[in-house]
């Protein structure tokens, strides 16, 4: 039995992380691709939407976690939300290797891809990519109406419901080979494109001499995150499909597996970073505003504690420690209205 209470933190801080960076740089991308629309911007913004649509949707998943095993919602919910929660973890994978590959045309033929790249390609890849993984997905439904005496939210004998866990033998015969094309289809074939096309940036970019020493860093940290991701946010989710298929039942620790993979969407924020002069722009800014609000703070703090110890010397007297405490809060506050 998997420990909840750890599955349940790591939705919680993926949560309270991924929410705000994905909405900003959701925004960010909306306001580029209306000004001047490129290929890689509505790449990474898709990717910024399933991420979010990620985050929608994994309310669910914490609830179901805080309940130890339960499914406390209608089971409609249960094909709605799993079916949206694989969607968005392999529309992540095919738009972070999508991200790869434009890497690798705009650096391995710089003049035929400023020609002919348009954002109608990225559009129409967008748009395949997303109609590929709910396609897939989708076999979810197919599952539930295989059953005729439940479904795919399961009745346990005690009158307890839990989602996508326990199938019966029809529903075995198709739920762990789906499981195991998800792996192979929608993982391994994108993580070795994805793979090949760094390294070949990377051969590219060290034997050339002109290139700007921060494109490389930018290009290496790009490379550094998506393979961080792929390798530890999904990789081993998509490994827990593979046992799946050959023991015909969920690894006990596919649970953990699942919470892991949630953590991508806190790194795939990096990936908006190594990839998007916007977004390396709005990070400053906003790392500016934080340390100014955070310096705002510390100020007049320090100097009420420094003032506050000089009145609390012990040649002043226990009277004259109150008026000199009263004072310097009366000058901390007017300098903070001025």
């Amino acid at each position: 039995m998997a420990n909840r209470a750890v599955i349940l933190a790591v939705y919680i801080i993926t949560f309270l992380i991924g929410l705000p960076a994905n909405l900003l740089s959701l925004y960010t991308f909306l306001m580029k691709g209306r000004k001047e629309p490129v290929p890689i911007d509505t790449l990474l913004l898709n990717l910024a939407l399933s991420d979010f649509i990620f985050l929608v949707f994994l309310p669910f998943k914490m609830s179901e976690a805080a309940q130890t095993i339960d499914w406390p919602f209608p089971e409609v919910f249960c094909d709605i939300s799993t079916c949206i929660f694989l969607s968005s973890i392999y529309a992540s994978v095919l738009f972070l290797t999508a991200i790869s590959v434009n890497r690798f045309l705009s650096v391995a033929f710089p003049i035929k891809y400023k020609m002919k790249r348009k954002p109608a390609y990225a559009v129409v890849a967008s748009v395949f990519i997303w109609l590929l993984v709910f396609s897939h997905c989708s076999t979810i439904f197919v599952i539930r109406s295989m059953n005729t005496n439940t479904n795919e939210t399961f009745q346990l004998p005690s009158n307890r419901v839990v989602c996508y866990k326990e199938f019966n033998e029809k529903q075995k015969k198709i739920v762990y080979p789906f499981q195991l094309e998800l792996c192979l289809a929608l993982f391994c074939l994108p993580f070795i494109i994805a793979v090949f096309c760094y390294i070949k940036v990377f051969r590219i970019l060290a034997s050339l001499s002109n290139v700007q020493a921060r494109r490389k860093q930018h290009c290496m940290g790009l490379a550094l995150v998506t393979f961080l991701i792929f390798a530890i946010c999904y990789g081993p989710f998509n490994v827990s499909h593979i046992f799946g298929a050959i023991n015909y039942a969920d690894v006990e620790w596919r649970d953990y597996s699942l919470a892991l993979s949630s953590f991508s969407v806190c790194l795939d924020p990096f990936v908006f970073f190594f990839s998007s002069n916007p977004i390396r722009k709005n990070a400053g800014i906003w790392y500016r505003r934080l340390q100014r609000i955070i310096l705002q703070c510390s100020v007049p703090c320090n100097k009420d504690y420094k003032e506050g110890a000089v009145s609390l010397s012990p040649s002043n007297g226990l009277a004259e420690t109150g008026v000199a405490t009263e004072s310097s809060f009366g000058h901390a506050a007017k300098e903070r209205e001025q």
